[in-house]
């Protein structure tokens, strides 16, 4: 699967994308973003999963694209 930082997240991770396999699931991911990252566990971020936004585990379908969104401002 892809996965695809955007704003200060790029500047955490180094790079704007990352390639990772067997990921099941987004509690999963997350789980493995934050011990390779810790710093991530003090940023708020949404994820989605093939450009819809998801909340709460959701199941991550094999070759999917995963955003790693944070917080949007301005009007």
């Amino acid at each position: 699967m892809k996965i695809l930082a955007f704003g200060k997240i790029v500047e955490l991770l180094g790079k704007t994308e990352l390639e990772l396999d067997n990921m099941p699931n987004t509690d999963i991911l997350l789980g493995f973003l934050q011990q390779q990252y810790p710093e991530l566990k003090n940023m708020k971020f949404s994820l989605a999963v093939n450009k819809k936004q998801v909340t709460g585990n959701t199941e991550i379908p094999q070759g999917a694209e995963v955003a790693l969104l944070p917080p949007f401002s301005g009007g």
